[in-house]
């Protein structure tokens, strides 16, 4: 039988640790081998306990998390989930832990999710990293990097086209390798990303610094233009609609689909139904099945969809699921897809 995950929980609060040893206890094949309170604590009980993931506290005394993230990058790299608080700081901090090498981030239990989604969804998140190599990445910049935008003159005419896009684990990165390399006059573009309420606002942000398109969160109601990204918020579903020949997105609370709010297979059964042939998937990094179904449908409705392939992945999940059922025409390097959305979007 396959041993358990073994889980470091690192989190100055008490009420914290012992909520998440709690929960994450009755979690099938996750085994909370130990707390710590603050870093100094951690280095001594990963020496001592060599567990496989670390949920990270990123707003703690003595050290903060942004300083020991970096220390255990260079010198213990294991998978890590960052814990974050909901505000500006906090979203920015966990970013920044993203761009140093952890994995994946959560929001610490409140209001907006219960203990018993929070419990779910973190337990997801660690089975996701689980034996993923921790690879510092930059998602930082102030300055749009138009000297590697595909150039693309044939887009013009692109007016009625939708390019949908959904990633998880790993996807932070892999958006930005994707968008920044888009045009400017690049259809309008939908993006799931399996994240927390608040942080989609800071991760939108730091997107729109980077990219020749403008990329900003998406509100209920926005029209679809060409040029334009928009992100959907965490915590709510994301939904492509149509008013005769005006695209607009709808945001809405509701379940989560395979664990997740917003999913990916919501905004693209969405898009399958109001773009149609007009449409283009594309599925990123990310465990689980989230995503799949729903691009099939696009693909039997005329779409073409392309995946990211399992080499530049960190978790081929979601990717090898809608690749399987049938659901990709496509499969690329996560540096090609850009180049392959254009050509395939000039040659019509």
């Amino acid at each position: 039988m396959p041993r358990n995950i073994k889980v470091l929980i690192v989190d100055d609060s008490a009420i914290v640790r012992k909520v998440f040893k709690e929960q994450l206890s009755k979690q099938h094949g996750i085994e909370v081998i130990g707390t710590a309170p603050d870093p100094y604590v951690a280095r001594d009980k990963i020496v001592k306990l060599k567990p496989d993931v670390i949920t990270l506290d990123i707003e703690m005394p003595r050290m903060d998390g942004i300083t020991f993230l970096k220390k255990l990058m260079k010198y213990y790299p294991l998978p890590v989930i960052i814990v974050s608080s909901l505000t500006s700081k906090g979203s920015e901090l966990a970013l920044e832990a993203i761009s140093i090498g952890a994995l994946e981030v959560i929001s610490k239990p409140c209001e907006a999710y219960s203990v018993g989604d929070m419990s779910i969804q973190l337990a997801e998140k660690i089975r996701a990293v689980y034996g993923a190599r921790p690879i510092g990445r930059k998602l930082g910049g102030q300055k749009k990097i138009s000297d590697k935008v595909m150039n693309s003159g044939a887009l013009a005419a692109t007016t009625n086209k939708i390019v949908a896009i959904g990633a998880s684990t790993g996807g932070t990165e892999a958006i930005r390798k994707v968008v920044t390399r888009l045009p400017g006059n690049f259809p309008g573009t939908l993006v799931v990303q399996h994240m927390p309420a608040r942080f989609t606002t800071s991760f939108a942000q730091r997107l729109n610094e980077q990219c020749v398109m403008d990329v900003r969160e998406a509100k209920n109601g926005d029209t679809i233009t060409n040029g334009l990204i928009l992100i959907a918020p965490g915590n709510y579903h994301m939904l492509l609609k149509r008013s005769g020949a005006v695209y607009f997105v709808e945001i809405k609370n509701g379940p989560l689909v395979h664990y997740q709010r917003p999913a990916a297979d919501i905004l693209f059964k969405s898009t399958a139904r109001y773009a149609g042939a007009n449409a283009m998937g594309i599925i990123l990094t990310g465990m689980g099945k989230d995503g799949a179904e729903g691009l099939l449908e696009m693909k039997k409705a005329g779409a073409v969809n392309i995946a990211q392939d399992e080499t530049s992945c960190v978790v081929f999940g979601m990717p090898k699921e809608a690749i399987n059922i049938g659901a990709v025409d496509y499969i690329s390097d996560v540096d090609a897809i850009a180049g392959k959305a254009v050509s395939i979007l000039e040659a019509g």
